[in-house]
């Protein structure tokens, strides 16, 4: 493989450290999942489930609100400046979170928290310090370290806990916040200039575009559906497991360990056979259907240890299935010029699920027991699996970027017509303003050599 083909020792350190950046964001949703409505029992207010509820879901309105305002002001301020405002407000938030003994002032440090948005600016700046035929592995890598994440924090949020308790966590986040702001300025190259990137930022004009298509907004539903489930669902399960299986909150760890561990066994055949097999539909339906058995299972399997450790397992590898594929799904389906919006659409929709299930889970769990929270969750993912029955299959195309430097607008139409001439080609977009092209092509009979001897040609 020719040099050029690989990514440079400055994209993989760029790509390493934002997804690390990715991944902090994350830990400070995340690590307190577990074990946060068993503490919060003890503090004044922490029987109203309600407010537990929404000081887990709080953070992610605000995250919803100003990720894509972010996005566009580091086009305007700078990536770097956006970043570590947002990286400050986070650290505030933890610390603030972490030094209250009551509910409410929690909830405005996971408010203030959930405010240092800053997903966009960090993907924007991802785009601006790797070349367009890196990127999506640059992408991939970051939403792997999402998924790490996750399971990472499932498992460490109660041995933490242990240790140094939910104030310590939350001051844990702060400090690694504030370690985040080194790792921006020595370690993340500058780049040499900022642009607009539509695979990987929102464009306000191609807004409505995104909001009319009908089967973006099947998987738009379906990224918040899925987690205002789990977040609700965290309402429960902590207190279930303590009481079916005798477990205090410091050894849950030893039913998410095995749990997430077989999980991941488990969804990457499942993802590998959606992908080569171009089976991606089946894979889907399978597991927002497996999702529907599992919330309507867990009432009667909830006071029974074992049967709520297998319905865990079952929840998480279809959960884990959904979180890998959408993403997938998302840039097969969506225009190549609007990717990068499709994309903030989708971030958006999680972030308000996050919210909407702590809050939910919180009302429904005080005011109507565990087995109304399974029944929300069991209705959003019926409601789902309709929309996933109905939604078109999903092409097996995969996008490939292309920098092919200046072009004259009057040249736009003529190379686009023959890009989309070569074989495999699904579509094709040439943006001069970003000297680059977008194809999506087949994954069965994709001649990548001829494309790359064409785009030699534009230069």
């Amino acid at each position: 493989m020719k040099t050029r083909d690989k990514m440079t020792p400055l994209e993989k350190r760029a790509t390493a450290g934002l997804a690390g950046i990715f991944g902090l964001r994350m830990l400070g949703l995340f690590l307190i999942l577990p074990i946060f409505a068993l503490y919060a029992e003890g503090l004044p207010g922490g029987g109203d489930h309600a407010m537990v509820g929404l000081a887990l879901g709080i953070y992610g309105l605000t995250q919803a609100m100003l990720q894509l305002p972010y996005g566009m002001a580091s086009d305007r301020f700078g990536r770097k400046r956006v970043i570590y405002f947002g990286l400050v407000l986070f650290a505030l938030g933890s610390f603030i979170a972490g030094a209250s003994n009551d509910l409410e002032w929690i909830i405005v440090g996971r408010a203030i928290q959930g405010s240092g948005a800053i997903s966009a600016a960090v993907t924007a700046l991802l785009a601006d310090l790797t070349r367009e035929e890196h990127r999506t592995h640059a992408m991939a890598m970051i939403g792997s370290t999402i998924g790490l994440t996750f399971a990472f924090s499932l498992v460490a949020g109660p041995a933490l806990y242990q240790w140094i308790g939910v104030p310590g966590i939350f001051d844990l986040t702060g400090f690694l916040a504030l370690a985040a702001l080194a790792v921006v300025a020595k370690v993340i190259p500058d780049p040499r200039a900022s642009s607009f990137h539509s695979d990987a930022e929102a464009q306000p004009a191609r807004l409505k575009d995104v909001l009319r298509d009908t089967q973006l907004l099947r998987l738009n539903f379906g990224i918040f559906a899925l987690h205002a489930a789990q977040m609700a669902m965290f309402m429960v399960i902590p207190f279930a497991l303590r009481d079916a299986g005798g477990l205090d909150e410091q050894h849950h760890w030893q039913v998410y360990l095995p749990v997430m561990a077989a999980s991941f066994a488990l969804m990457v055949p499942a993802i590998i056979v959606g992908e080569k097999k171009a089976k991606l539909k089946q894979i889907f339906v399978f597991a927002v259907a497996l999702l529907v058995a599992v919330e309507f299972a867990m009432p009667a399997a909830i006071h029974h240890f074992w049967g709520l450790v297998a319905l865990l397992l079952a929840f998480f590898t279809a959960f884990n299935i959904l979180e890998a594929s959408l993403p997938s799904i998302i840039s097969k389906v969506a225009p190549p010029r609007s990717k990068g919006t499709a994309m903030g659409v989708y971030n958006t929709s999680q972030s308000l699920g996050l919210f909407a299930g702590g809050v939910a889970g919180g009302v429904l769990s005080s005011g109507f027991g565990p087995d109304a929270v399974f029944a929300f969750g069991g209705t959003l993912m019926l409601v789902w699996l309709g929309l996933a029955l109905t939604m078109k299959k999903p092409p097996a195309v995969r996008t490939r970027m292309y920098h092919i430097g200046v072009v004259h607008h009057g040249n736009v139409e003529e190379i686009t017509r023959r890009l989309l001439a070569l074989e495999g080609v699904r579509d094709a977009a040439v943006v001069p303003e970003e000297g680059a092209a977008y194809l999506k092509v087949d994954i069965h009979r994709w001649d990548e050599a001829r494309a790359t001897e064409l785009i030699a040609d534009f230069k």
